[in-house]
């Protein structure tokens, strides 16, 4: 059997869902949080894309169809993705190409600073219900400008709300521009750099969309010139049979002349005792997300990874990912189910907090009072 037929079927992820969102846990609620791997695009909703699309005299297009969606009930219909389906589970092929087609569909409807801001002020409060107190924020810009979204509009829309969370939430950030695989490394070089005047708000740059067949190497040049130009570095390294082992190895290793400062996803990683050693001793840090990986592997498979990685000393922590299209869970369900299907106890919870704090790329006095308020709380068994 191929790991997707052995993965979580769909009625039992809802079961999980449910089981989750009814699940208390006071330490978890009470630490401060810093999130590390989480799309910005990745939080737009059905119900988002309808209250943007409205306010800008749109219509959003099926994708499969061409016709445009009649209401917000059918558009949330085609963001379900616990409904029941034929064979109870699709597919990793079919679940990519949903998975981008609403993903991508997000796009289209953000066409004001309004919008921009709006779209990260929605992060900003959910991050702020859930005891998050830093976070560094993927952004696509590619996907943006190619709609005809101008750099200027995107970009103050994200600063304001930046400056607005801070003042008023108490939610510090910085951005992750991150290129998109499957455009072209001329592209990647354009479009960073028309970001150089952002740099007051952007902290790095990332590597993410589809990786088949489009290793880290191929962006060499640029991540060359944001290292030299002092950005930090990351890049996605999906999880899954179709991604070799040694897209990580050049993550850890080779891209920008010495390796990323730290690996999203990876979690591959796990099942080569010397690439784990490798990692541990560059000291990377491995940004994970469960709910992302049970989509697609077998659990019993993602949560002995998490937990080997872990056990090994790599430092990795716990984020969300993409929450409006996976089942609406971001980094508190990430945790409690990482706490529940690894065995965590809070004193380990409390090391995860940790890590995650100090491989931000926040400015030193912040990590230093995030790491003061978390050790201010007792973890208790």
């Amino acid at each position: 059997m191929t790991d997707v037929e052995n993965a979580l079927p769909v009625a039992s992820r809802a079961d999980l869902r449910r089981s989750i969102a009814s699940t208390q846990d006071a330490y978890i609620a009470s630490i401060p949080k810093v999130e590390l791997h989480i799309h910005i695009e990745g939080i737009i909703s059905a119900d988002l894309k309808w209250k943007f699309s409205q306010r800008n005299n749109q219509t959003i297009l099926n994708p499969r169809t061409g016709q445009p969606f009649a209401s917000l009930a059918e558009l949330r219909d085609s963001h379900d993705t616990l409904k029941p389906r034929a064979g109870n589970r699709m597919d990793n092929t079919e679940e990519t190409l949903s998975f981008f087609e609403a993903y991508y569909g997000g796009f289209e409807v953000l066409k004001t600073k309004e919008d921009y801001y709006e779209l990260a002020m929605e992060y900003y409060e959910h991050a702020d219900e859930m005891n998050v107190r830093y976070a560094e924020i993927f952004f696509d810009p590619q996907g943006h400008t190619r709609v005809g979204t101008s750099w200027e509009t995107m970009m103050q829309g994200f600063r304001e709300a930046t400056w607005d969370a801070e003042q008023i939430l108490n939610v510090k950030s910085k951005w992750i521009m991150c290129f998109l695989r499957d455009e072209s490394p001329e592209s990647a070089m354009r479009h960073y750099e028309a970001a150089l005047p952002y740099r007051d708000v952007i902290v790095g740059v990332g590597l993410d969309s589809n990786e088949v067949g489009r290793p880290a190497e191929l962006f060499e040049e640029v991540f060359v010139r944001a290292r030299k130009d002092g950005f930090r570095i990351t890049a996605h390294c999906d999880v899954g049979t179709p991604y070799p082992l040694d897209h990580i190895r050049q993550v850890a290793c080779s891209i920008a002349g010495t390796g990323a400062d730290r690996i999203d996803h990876g979690l591959n990683a796990a099942g080569d005792a010397e690439l784990m050693a490798l990692i541990k001793e560059k000291g990377l840090g491995m940004t994970i997300c469960p709910w992302s990986y049970i989509r697609h592997q077998p659990m019993d498979k993602v949560f002995e990874r998490i937990r080997a990685l872990f056990d090994a000393g790599i430092v990795i922590s716990i984020a969300s990912d993409d929450p409006a299209f996976m089942e609406d869970t971001w980094v508190w369900e990430n945790l409690l189910v990482v706490k529940k299907y690894c065995g965590f106890t809070n004193l380990e919870i409390q090391k995860l907090a940790e890590n995650a704090i100090k491989m931000s790329w926040a400015k030193e006095e912040v990590k230093s009072h995030l790491l003061e308020l978390l050790y201010g709380i007792e973890p208790g068994t």
